[in-house]
Order: structure tokens, then C-alpha cells, then sequence
């Protein structure tokens, strides 16, 4: 597979409000995990009148160390990147204290599947933003602008912000630094995570803060390499295809094959994720719907 250079650091400090660049400060909640990595970094844009991206989960302490963090200021836009429960969670009660408002893109567009088997912390399933945005939509604060880009592919109703002053996108879940995104159909997405990659991949952005772990530096060359990752699995599928017609599990053990068997139900997930996509692109064909339990074929050209 196509090497990504992943960045890894695991020596942080829970509840310590971080300075990381002259607008930007980050407080991360003490939820480190397979999914969380070392846990939820929340970003605080701005000084005196701020905006806050994914207050993370509901936690006492966090919130003790959040409120710390921010004494002596007002929050006047809470900003979440998706719905799961280690980003919005603490949206609501942060907004409610500073008589601010929350902002997303809106509730994810079909409901979840594959439970426990995604690779996720699990869905705030009732998040619903007070204000909807809109992709390119900016607000701002005294020296800070955010603008929203709609990311969809991860979740169907990812959001990433990008801070104007400093050239930096803050990413979510959609690019990190230590993994890969999970893309679980129905509400992930795969040609929406390519093209929405590709987006940021094209926007020259002079570093990424992801939700979880450490910056992104170099992002073009970085994403282009998640890309380069994503297309190289989806060939993999394609050499396989061309011995026979296969099922998504078949061609797990047959690609996953280092891969502790206990992570193939997820990675069934993901290789669907990329059959959904070589159908819609025409390169493959399936009799039914693509599911775990369809077969799929490479489609005859001419």
C-alpha cells in the first residue's frame, strides 16, 4: 500500500489550556482511545470574544478544565465538525453558558450503520445544530475569521473551518495525523471523501489541526498521499475482482490478510465503502444493491 507519513504523539497534558499558534489555543479531554487517538483537542479561536470548534464530550473534568480555559471571556459561536460523541456533545451546554449558539452542518443525512464495527466513538444521534451553515459560509470575531467547508465523507455532514489569519484548517475527523479516516456507508461516503480531499489538497493550506493528535504539516503533500492511499486499495480490489466475481468478505481475507481478524468486520465496512464507489464510477457492477453480502464483478467493457 501507498505510505502515508503519519505523525505520532502521544505525550499530552489533559486539561492544559495550549497555546499553538498567536489565534489559536487547544484544551484536550481526557478521552484517549482506538478511535479518539490521545484524545478530543478543542480548539478556542481568538481572545476575549471567541469561537470554540468541538467542545468534545461530556465529561466533568473536561468541563471544569474548558471553563478554566475560558474565564474571563465569551463564546459567542460553537462550532461542530460532525456528530459523533467525542466531538458534539458539550456543544449545547458551552453555547448555553455564554448565551451563544451552536453551528454544524445539520443532522447527518441517512442514519448510521454497523454499530460497534465502524471504528467510532458512536453517534450523538439527537446533535442538531441552532444554526445551520452553509458551505463557504465565513463568520468572524475581532482577528479571527472562520469559513466552513462542507466535507462530507467521513459523515454526511462533516465541516471543516478554516482560519483565514493563519492559513490553517481545522479538519475533524476528515484528515489526522496518525490514521487514517474511517468511511462507513451509508452516511460515509467514499467519492464524496475523495473529492472533498482532493478540495483541501487544493486549497495549500500551511498546516491542518485535526480533532485528534498532532497538526498536519505539509498538508498537499499529505493528503495527496491519504488520496494515493485510497485509490491504491481500490486497484487492489480491482486485481482481485478480475480472477471472479467476489463478496466483501471474501476480499477482506483476501486483502486484510496482516490484519488482526478481529478488525475485518470493520474493514468490511470500508471495502464496501470503496465498491459502492467503483460502482457508481462504472468499474464494477453488483445484481443488487451494494451490500457486505452482494456480489460483485468487474463490468465488461465494449
Amino acid at each position: 500500500m501507498t505510505s502515508i507519513p503519519f505523525r505520532q504523539k502521544t505525550d499530552v497534558e489533559y486539561g492544559v489550556c495550549e497555546t499553538i499558534s498567536p489565534a489559536v489555543r487547544r484544551v484536550i479531554a481526557p478521552n484517549p482511545g482506538p478511535f479518539t487517538y490521545t484524545g478530543t483537542g478543542v480548539y478556542i479561536i481568538g481572545h476575549g470574544e471567541v469561537a470554540v470548534i468541538d467542545p468534545g464530550p461530556f465529561d466533568p473534568v473536561h468541563e471544569a478544565a474548558l471553563d478554566a480555559a475560558l474565564a474571563g471571556e465569551r463564546v459567542t459561536h460553537v462550532f461542530v465538525t460532525h456528530h459523533h460523541l467525542d466531538h458534539s456533545p458539550l456543544a449545547r451546554p458551552l453555547a448555553e453558558k455564554h448565551g451563544a449558539k451552536v453551528y454544524g452542518f445539520g443532522a447527518q443525512s441517512v442514519l448510521p450503520a454497523g454499530g460497534e464495527v465502524r471504528l467510532e466513538a458512536g453517534d450523538d444521534v439527537g446533535f442538531q445544530p441552532d444554526i445551520e451553515l452553509s458551505d463557504g459560509e465565513r463568520f468572524s470575531g475581532p482577528g479571527w475569521t472562520l469559513e466552513a467547508l462542507h466535507t462530507p465523507g467521513h459523515t454526511s455532514n462533516h465541516v471543516c473551518y478554516a482560519l483565514e489569519e493563519e492559513n490553517i484548517l481545522f479538519s475533524g475527523d476528515h484528515v489526522m495525523a496518525w490514521s487514517t479516516s474511517v468511511i462507513s456507508p451509508p452516511d460515509g461516503h467514499m467519492g464524496d471523501y475523495l473529492r472533498e480531499l482532493a478540495r483541501v489538497r487544493d486549497r495549500n493550506f500551511d498546516r491542518l489541526w485535526p480533532t485528534h493528535g498532532p497538526a498536519v504539516e505539509n498538508p498537499s503533500e499529505f493528503v495527496q498521499a491519504y488520496i494515493d492511499h485510497r485509490l491504491k486499495r481500490e486497484q487492489q480490489i480491482v486485481e482481485h475482482l478480475a480472477s471472479g466475481p467476489h463478496r466483501v468478505p471474501e476480499l477482506v481475507a483476501a486483502i486484510y490478510t496482516h490484519v488482526d481478524k478481529r478488525l475485518h468486520p470493520a474493514a468490511a465496512h470500508s471495502i464496501l465503502a470503496h465498491m459502492i464507489h467503483l460502482v457508481e464510477t462504472g468499474a464494477v457492477e453488483c445484481d443488487d444493491e451494494p451490500s457486505l453480502t452482494a456480489v460483485f464483478r468487474l463490468r465488461a467493457q465494449g
